[in-house]
């Protein structure tokens, strides 16, 4: 007889800043949930998607980026990421294509030392390394780093070698039951992807210093009997320069993150959405528990 038991388990990926984790798991699940952008540390939480096929089910928790936290909310975002190490059957471990280790590597190292879960190095964005023989001198540079359960070289952007990533990471994965329903994505209320969705189109078109210092909060979300959606969002910002670039020359810079925002919006709701933008001041929010905790970043919800 057949057997048709299907495996089914808890995956992180880990690594620093801008390294390609949300592009890589929103490939993967084949739908944009977690933001991305080319400035480091986009993701601030723990954002939880399933996969589902044949083989059974994986849910990736992709987790901000380990780095050297300088306010409480880099400490928050640190523990996010380090707490997530020891509740999961298997580790991604992203890294760029490079012979270089430099002291966050060893610092993520060092913190996969101390786990019994297996370890899936994953050397990304290969698609920029013009003579593929050269993948194999950063494998060897990695291989004694850390004990890896596997190295897998691919390129999350252009979709290269992402099947062989799955098929490595079922490899491992427990027998059991599935988590979700085979149609669930994500664990993320609506609200939340909006509101993320606003602060991507917010940190690409930014000045490179105010992105880390922005929050985004929907204030209200409601749908219209002939389904249209209102959504109306605030963005926070901590200094009245701030504000006043956030908004733009007559208004023009809010209008196209707005528009941007709006755009993607109606294409995950698959509804016309009425969006509107508003800018408030909140010095130091980043060091602030409780206003962390009111935009979304919840210490004691790690």
């Amino acid at each position: 007889m057949e057997n048709t038991e299907k495996k089914s388990g808890f995956v992180t990926l880990i690594g620093r800043p801008n390294v390609g984790k949300s592009t890589l798991m929103n490939h993967l699940i084949g739908q944009k949930i977690a933001i991305t952008s080319d400035k480091p540390q986009t993701t601030r939480n723990r954002i939880q998607t399933v996969y589902t096929d044949e083989r059974g089910q994986i849910i990736f928790l992709d987790t901000p980026g380990i780095h050297k936290a300088k306010n409480k909310l880099g400490e928050y975002m640190v523990n996010v990421a380090e707490h997530a190490l020891k509740e999961v059957d298997v580790v991604l471990w992203l890294v760029e294509p490079t012979t270089f280790i430099g002291a966050g590597e060893r610092h993520i190292a060092e913190q996969l030392g101390r786990v019994n879960t297996p370890v899936i190095l994953v050397i990304n964005k290969t698609d920029t390394v013009k003579n593929q023989n050269e993948v194999l001198t950063f494998i060897n540079a990695y291989k004694d780093v850390c004990e890896f359960a596997e190295i897998v070289p691919v390129s999350a952007l252009k979709n290269q070698n992402t099947d062989r990533l799955v098929e490595q990471i079922f490899k491992y994965l427990p027998y059991g039951p599935q988590f979700y329903d085979e149609d669930t994505v994500t664990d993320q209320p609506m609200r939340q992807i909006a509101a993320e969705l606003v602060r991507e189109k917010a940190l690409r078109l930014l000045d490179q210093e105010i992105p880390h210092g922005i929050a985004v909060t929907i204030e209200k979300m409601s749908e219209r009997p002939n389904g249209l959606m209102d959504i109306d969002a605030t963005i926070i910002c901590e200094r009245e320069s701030h504000k006043g670039i956030i908004i733009g020359k007559g208004g023009a810079m809010l209008q196209r993150i707005g528009s941007a925002a709006r755009r993607e919006l109606e294409k995950m709701l698959e509804t016309k959405v009425n969006l509107q933008l508003w800018v408030k001041v909140r010095k130091e929010w980043r060091d602030s528990e409780l206003l962390m905790k009111n935009y979304g970043y919840d210490s004691q919800n790690k």
